[in-house]
């Protein structure tokens, strides 16, 4: 009598599960592209610097807004100074060296964006930059930027 071996078969590409996997990281990565565009306060007007460029984001960069009327906003969260600061000595214990950027409205009172910069140099804060627009002239001559909806 004769048995025959049957040899099992190789199993075949299966390309469900890895689109799925690519169409969840695509969700993912738009999604966080979002969320990192609504720290910018659209309605802050920046001074303009002859120096401007617009930088990229760096990981982990908080963008601490003041608006024209004194107001701080972190995360489209309105924060008074003590606040900002419990804010600032915990980034400063989880992240040392971590960068801010401070966007302040050009109709801002010096004696607000003057408090931002004493609670993070308090809590051990000291990578922070000012952000500041690019002047009408050179910007007129480059494209705008995308806007985001």
């Amino acid at each position: 009598m004769k048995f025959t071996v049957q040899k099992p078969e190789l199993p075949g590409f299966q390309i469900t599960p890895m689109l799925d996997v690519v169409f969840l990281l695509l969700c993912f990565f738009v999604a966080t592209t979002v969320y990192s565009q609504w720290e910018n306060e659209v309605e802050i007007q920046l001074p303009t610097a002859d120096s401007s460029v617009v930088p990229e984001r760096l990981p982990g960069e908080v963008i601490i807004n003041v608006a024209k009327d004194g107001t701080v906003r972190v995360n489209q969260r309105e924060l008074t100074l003590e606040a900002l600061g419990e804010k600032c000595r915990a980034l400063a214990a989880a992240f040392p060296g971590n960068p801010v950027v401070v966007r302040a409205d050009k109709g801002a009172a010096w004696e607000s964006v003057l408090g931002v910069i004493d609670v993070c140099a308090k809590n051990d804060i000291y990578n922070v930059s000012f952000a500041s627009a690019i002047p009408d002239e050179a910007a007129a001559s480059e494209p705008p930027p995308a806007a985001v909806r």
